[in-house]
């Protein structure tokens, strides 16, 4: 009897490592037909998850309802499962490195409960051959098993988008891969069983590893294409929006927007790609030119206000600007990996008084991971706003109510272009 049928039959569970916005959804959506665990190393998220509260508030609390799933932080609860799937974050370093701590640590884990038969998948992104090259040898030691011979393994990335309530996990087609051909159809059987958009078989591992990180790579490097071009066109006080709107006629330009590129993926995956691709004696200039380029937009629209409140002749110590939005996205409470905090800091260098708002954002965790407190409510008197992120709570917002918050000879700054075409009194400017 195969690993599929025993999950089928249920006398085996999965168990899912890491229970972030890939972990839980995926957990979740087994659990409506097979026995899972999900486990996660942190014990405040855990007890939240019992509650069915998601910390992420990706996922609603009758979506917890009727499925067959226990949450753990004990390592006894996972011993018994046979299907492992990791989905634990992979971030960058401050020098823009790969941080494997958290996918080592995930496959340590395993390691030390991994049995004869087993199963373990991957879903973090990783570069091409982290998973064969860093996280096997790390089990085989850990379980003093042999790869291939006493467990499989395959790779099967995440597609999430946070935020997205159309493009949902069993909306997406599937990628899977496995450490031999019965692995594969075997991992392939379990995936397909909940994925109604359907499977993608890639060959090997790497091929899987690859797909995933090339996917952000070139959509950072599509946005980096319009931030370039946003500084050009402003420079001829041409709008950006303007011009995308009118080149998006044409049937296959790829309609593409500048702005901040945070996030646990677009603005973290190239790093993984240029890391690996370094190793091996080459430098990608092409996508290590447009991660530059996206990375210093933020200081860049701080400068931008600086020259606003100077050309208005307000005194720059002490002015006070007001920033929409705090997360890396519209929409979401996730706030990993915020370009906002770039804006604020040099703000901040400056001496301006930086007030930041975030209806979505938690303010706890705001001041845990970037050290600035958000602002309870929108205030008044304020020299200029920085519409940074188009959460549906500031859509309803128009030139009255810019000017009824702020002091005379203020300005706007829209990165997103939500206003476009509504301010006919006060300054605007959008990339």
């Amino acid at each position: 009897m195969g690993i599929f049928n025993e999950i089928t039959s249920k006398k085996t569970s999965i168990a899912i490592i890491g229970l972030g916005y890939v972990g839980l959804p995926l957990a979740l959506e087994f659990a409506r037909k097979y026995k899972v665990v999900g486990f996660d190393i942190n014990p405040k998220r855990v007890d939240m998850l019992k509650r069915k509260e998601d910390p992420s508030k990706e996922v609603a609390p009758d979506e917890f309802e009727g499925r067959d799933i226990i949450f753990s932080y004990n390592l006894e609860d996972i011993r018994d499962c046979s299907f492992y799937i990791v989905a634990v974050p992979t971030p960058i370093d401050d020098a823009k490195s790969p941080d494997l701590r958290p996918l080592i640590g995930a496959s340590r884990t395993v390691g030390k409960v991994l049995k004869k038969g087993d199963y373990v998948v991957f879903e973090s992104t990783v570069y091409p051959g982290c998973t064969e090259e860093d996280c096997i040898p790390v089990m085989e030691k850990e379980s003093g098993l042999v790869f291939n011979k006493d467990f499989k393994v395959g790779y099967s990335p995440e597609r999430i988008n946070p935020g997205d309530k159309v493009n949902t996990l069993t909306k997406i087609l599937k990628i899977v891969s496995g450490s031999d051909a019965e692995s594969l159809e075997e991992i392939a059987a379990l995936y397909g069983s909940i994925i109604t958009a359907g499977i993608h078989k890639a060959p090997t591992i790497k091929v899987a590893e690859a797909a995933k990180i090339i996917e952000n790579t070139q959509r950072d490097l599509n946005i980096s294409l319009m931030n370039e071009l946003s500084l050009i066109f402003d420079k001829m006080n041409i709008n950006t929006y303007d011009v995308i709107e009118a080149a998006g006629t044409k049937w296959n330009f790829l309609k593409f927007s500048p702005g901040l590129v945070g996030g646990h993926c677009i603005g973290v995956d190239p790093y993984y790609l240029t890391y690996k691709a370094t190793e091996l004696g080459l430098h990608p200039r092409v996508i290590a030119a447009g991660r530059f380029t996206n990375d210093m937009m933020g200081a860049h629209i701080a400068k931008v206000a600086i020259k606003k409140l100077i050309s208005n002749d307000k005194k720059i110590k002490g002015a006070k600007i007001l920033i929409l939005g705090a997360t890396f996205k519209e929409d979401v409470a996730d706030i990993r990996n915020s370009k906002i905090v770039d804006i604020v800091r040099e703000l901040k260098s400056f001496s301006v008084d930086v007030e930041v708002v975030d209806p979505r954002a938690d303010a706890e965790e705001v001041f845990e991971e970037y050290g600035f407190h958000l602002a309870k409510e929108i205030g008044v008197k304020y020299d200029g706003v920085i519409a940074a992120v188009s959460h549906q709570e500031y859509k309803g917002l128009d030139e009255k109510y810019f000017q009824s918050v702020c002091n005379p000879g203020s300005f706007v700054l829209d990165l997103k272009g939500l206003f476009r075409g509504k301010f006919k009194a006060m300054e605007y400017w959008s990339l």
